[in-house]
């Protein structure tokens, strides 16, 4: 197997670093050639003071359309709560054309490509874990990190150099983590959690409420 090199920012559009997920792309693309099928690039400006970190693109979401949490119940939720605390602009409208803006924030994902059943294995979450340590390093307004779910939540601590041990997940959570990031948590904005009641959007909001009022309080203009 060829690895990617250590370095880079992002996965390109044939990473090699995960067998079955690359197996799994090649699946998706012969039976959905008008698919993105491809690591699923960050959204966003690389100037906000906050990233938003889920777990992995949705089979029917971001690995169709190209855009994290774009085209399923997850990104109606996100991206209306987004607008709604300042960080977006424009209609989410499903589509990567859709021309929703984002503002003072980025939303990228723990593992770039879609996995089986939504699964990543830990493997999977290690071998990306490069590109998302990437991201942090070249976000250099970056002031606070939203993990939604425990997998984005661990994913941070490594990729921050941070001890698992030190900051356990629990919604609604802020830590303050030793590189000077805050990281906060949520459960993951899935049409499972909120259906089941583990997430509602007033607990969801509350969190973006608080980020808010931690990162000055005001919309930038």
């Amino acid at each position: 197997m060829t690895a990617a090199p250590a370095a880079a920012a992002a996965p390109g559009r044939d990473c090699p670093l995960c067998p079955r997920l690359a197996a799994f792309r090649r699946t998706q693309r012969a039976g959905h050639p008008d698919w993105f099928n491809a690591p699923v690039p960050s959204f966003g400006g690389e100037d906000g003071r906050l990233l938003i970190v889920g777990l992995a693109p949705g089979l029917r979401g971001a690995n169709r359309t190209g855009r994290p949490f774009t085209g399923d119940y997850a990104g109606m939720l996100l991206y209306e709560t987004l607008r709604k605390f300042g960080f977006a602009r424009g209609e989410y409208r499903e589509r990567a054309d859709d021309g929703l803006v984002l503002v003072d924030c980025r939303v990228t994902n723990a593992v770039r490509c879609v996995p089986p059943e939504n699964k990543p294995q830990p493997a999977e979450i290690k071998n990306c874990n490069r590109f998302l340590a990437a991201e942090l390093a070249r976000l250099k307004r970056l002031a606070a990190v939203l993990a939604l779910g425990a997998v984005a939540h661990q994913a941070v601590l490594a990729a921050a150099g941070a001890r698992r041990s030190g900051f356990r997940f629990a919604h609604g959570a802020f830590h303050a983590l030793p590189s000077g990031l805050l990281l906060a948590d949520s459960y993951h904005c899935s049409r499972y959690n909120t259906s089941t009641g583990k997430l509602t959007p007033a607990m969801f909001e509350a969190v973006f409420a608080e980020l808010r009022r931690r990162l000055s309080g005001s919309a930038p203009a």
